[in-house]
């Protein structure tokens, strides 16, 4: 009986959109990025504009390289390659419409509301509670859309990018959900449904799966489909492809506590997260090799290729990435490295690399074929790839020696037994040259990026663009089951659904057992009767903290050596956390820990905290902080301290409705009381209204509670 041919097309549309939107993201991401790297040492670059502070651009930039720029890309390969697997159009035009222009307005939502100040102060999760309502639902719809395409195929087989296309919808929507319980105060404010040690490990979980299943999984799905086609030959192995993925996504999710260790993190979880990440070696290596492997015997082609050397590199730092990643896990490396620049240049090595260089060879070789022409200039796109790359040393390398000289400063000590380097700001001003050569390789990965988008554009106006791409393919028959010397995984690949749910329980598993006891057994977070619940004013100047980013340079989270508890103090417990939501422990050092800024060793006066605010240099010669000057003249947003006690009640902190009700009252009294001792102090301009003293309230409070409960 002769198969039935149908006919049909593609639709490119979708893919030019999501295109050229990755182009124009990725230059925006790159290029505030650029301004961050200019602004940690260069302070004046701040402008003493609000909006424009490290603090509001940081998160700024990593949210808009990771959701707008590696994001676009992503639907961009899953869009043109899982139509192309399936040989069927996109279930839905209007789904992928939605998924595009919904996904575009998260992003200028994002935009606005961080640079404003609206953060929840989670890295990679700082959207306030709608914009994640909307991500959500649109991860739905591109989930719908891409389930349903795979559900009316005419290849029977799904190929192995698929699965990890799979895995990737199935798990981020796991991670985003969880981690985004938050109890909303208003439209734009909310507060972390955990707190302390429990939110740091959800947001760790959610944090570290986030470069797995976001920064990961998927653009190793347009590895396997995007490095064959390109090279025009199979992929390596196939069995080594089927280890690669369920081991890969079975072990990845464990890892997340290996960003907590030496913290107040329960000692057997910080134990998993090692052993899980020590272990991801091998299934990230296997999916090196296959992708490296399978481009053996052609490295004349890739001499010739633009394309094949960028995929090349990014496979490489994906190597390379993962190696370093499950080292930075053994506890004596991460002893080095936490907190310091090491940590940021291992990052930017996959970010630039992999993500970057993935995508930017992607681009060359889609563009081209949806245009029905060639690329514009083959020269160009060469000069991209060593401009590129050259940056890409330039940028990490440097910063691996600053993560060095940090370590080796911070925990020197002298011949009596004192620290070498006592007053942190030193640390801080001798890695300024490694921080200005990482921007000069900023600068040159931006202009390639900036030929990219001349070559591209260059490219469409040369082609035609083919909007609906003829195609035709035998239409699928019924499934008969298992056929005699099939593959096992076979069977697998044949039902879609069955597939989703074994990815589902594979992720579910290590994420469960990690979190259920570090919620349900109390003994992982003992309490200390000291620690009280934040005052009204202290709660107010916590979040004037959260909005200004200062989480983004400070730590307050103090380690168990002794270089550490010289420089800031005893070293941090897990109850000491219990009332934080969100906490606020940090995952970088440009500034000193701040966990006992209040205490009796550290304690500086009011009008210190006041006039450091104003002008840092005045307190801190050479520091590189920016100035705040608008804290001196925004007032405190007194009139919601109600509704953020009353929920921060409901999250369980012991406020009586007493307490709730004279909120306002205790605010204002303990702001008087602080403004009165400023203008003693000879700053006669000190007003209790203003957001200043709110925000030294709550660093004069760091660390008294347990240096009280210590001296009992």
């Amino acid at each position: 009986m002769s198969e039935q041919i149908e006919k049909f097309y593609y639709d490119n549309k979708i893919v030019k959109m999501f295109a050229y939107a990755t182009g124009l993201w990725g230059i925006v991401g790159m290029l505030v990025g650029l301004l961050v790297a200019f602004q940690i040492y260069i302070p004046w670059l701040n402008l003493d504009l609000e909006f424009t502070t490290f603090g509001r651009t940081r998160p700024l930039h990593t949210n808009a390289v990771i959701f707008a720029f590696v994001g676009n890309g992503i639907f961009t390969g899953v869009y043109y390659s899982l139509q192309r697997l399936l040989k069927a159009r996109m279930w839905s035009d209007k789904l992928s419409m939605i998924n595009f222009w919904g996904w575009q307005l998260i992003i200028v939502s994002a935009a606005v509301t961080l640079l404003a100040g609206f953060t929840t102060g989670k890295e990679y999760a700082e959207l306030e509670w709608p914009i994640d309502i909307a991500i959500a639902g649109i991860w739905v719809v591109f989930g719908w859309n891409m389930f349903a395409t795979i559900l009316k195929r005419r290849e029977r087989h799904l190929y192995v990018a698929i699965w990890f296309y799979i895995a990737t919808f199935v798990t981020v929507a796991v991670l985003h959900i969880v981690n985004s319980f938050e109890y909303p105060v208003s439209i734009l404010k909310s507060y972390s449904f955990y707190a302390g040690v429990q939110d740091a490990l959800v947001q760790w979980w959610y944090g570290h799966n986030a470069v797995a299943f976001f920064l990961t999984t998927p653009y190793l799905g347009l590895m396997y489909y995007f490095v064959p086609k390109a090279i025009q030959r199979p992929v390596y192995s196939y069995k080594l492809s089927i280890i690669h993925f369920w081991a890969l996504i079975f072990l990845y999710i464990w890892a997340g506590p290996h960003h907590l260790l030496y913290t107040s993190l329960p000692e057997w979880a910080q134990t998993l997260g090692v052993v899980f990440s020590v272990m991801l070696i091998a299934p990230s290596w296997g999916g090196m090799i296959n992708g490296l492997l399978t481009m053996r015997g052609a490295w004349d082609k890739v001499r010739d290729s633009a394309v094949l050397k960028f995929f090349v590199v990014a496979i490489t730092c994906y190597g390379m990435a993962t190696f370093e990643g499950p080292m930075l896990s053994l506890k004596s490396v991460n002893a080095i490295s936490h907190f310091t620049d090491w940590t940021v240049g291992h990052v930017h090595i996959g970010a630039l690399g992999w993500n970057g260089f993935l995508t930017f060879g992607m681009l060359y070789w889609l563009i081209p074929r949806m245009f029905n022409t060639k690329l514009y200039s083959e020269k160009l796109a060469n000069a991209h790839f060593w401009i590129g790359t050259i940056g890409i040393l330039i940028y990490a390398i440097p910063l691996y020696w600053a993560g060095f000289t940090q370590y080796l400063m911070w925990q020197e000590f002298t011949p009596d037994g004192f620290l070498a380097y006592p007053n942190f700001l030193e640390t801080v001003t001798q890695i300024i040259p490694m921080y200005a050569m990482r921007s000069i390789g900023g600068l040159l990965y931006f202009v390639g990026a900036l030929l990219l988008a001349y070559n591209l554009i260059k490219t469409v106006k040369m082609g035609t663009f083919v909007a609906n791409e003829e195609a035709e393919a035998p239409a699928l028959l019924k499934d008969y089951g298992y056929v005699h010397n099939e593959h096992w995984h076979r069977v697998i690949e044949r039902k879609p659904v069955r597939l989703l749910i074994f990815a589902l329980i594979a992720i579910l598993i290590g994420g469960a057992v990690e979190m259920i006891p570090t919620f349900l057994v109390k003994s992982n977070v003992p309490t200390i009767e000291a620690v009280k619940p934040y005052t009204p004013l202290e709660l107010q100047g916590r979040d004037i903290y959260i909005k200004e980013g200062c989480y983004n340079c400070h730590s307050q989270m103090i380690r168990p050596f002794r270089h550490e508890t010289e420089r800031f103090g005893d070293y941090s417990k897990s109850g000491e956390f219990v009332y934080d939501h969100p906490f606020q422990w940090g995952s970088k050092r440009t500034g000193p820990d701040l966990a006992r800024e209040g205490s009796k060793k550290l304690r500086k006066s009011h009008s210190w905290h006041y006039n450091h605010m104003q002008n840092p240099t005045s307190m801190s010669p050479g520091s590189i902080m920016p100035r705040y000057p608008w804290l001196l003249v925004k007032e405190i947003d007194v009139k919601s301290t109600t509704s953020k006690l009353a929920v921060m009640q409901k999250l369980g902190v012991p406020y009586t409705d007493e307490e709730i009700k004279n909120g306002k009252a205790a605010l204002e009294a303990q702001a008087e009381g602080i403004a009165a001792e400023l203008r003693t102090l000879g700053i006669k301009e000190a007003d209790a209204k203003k957001e200043i003293i709110a925000l030294i309230a709550y660093l004069q409070r760091l660390g008294t509670d347990v240096e009280k409960s210590a001296t009992k």
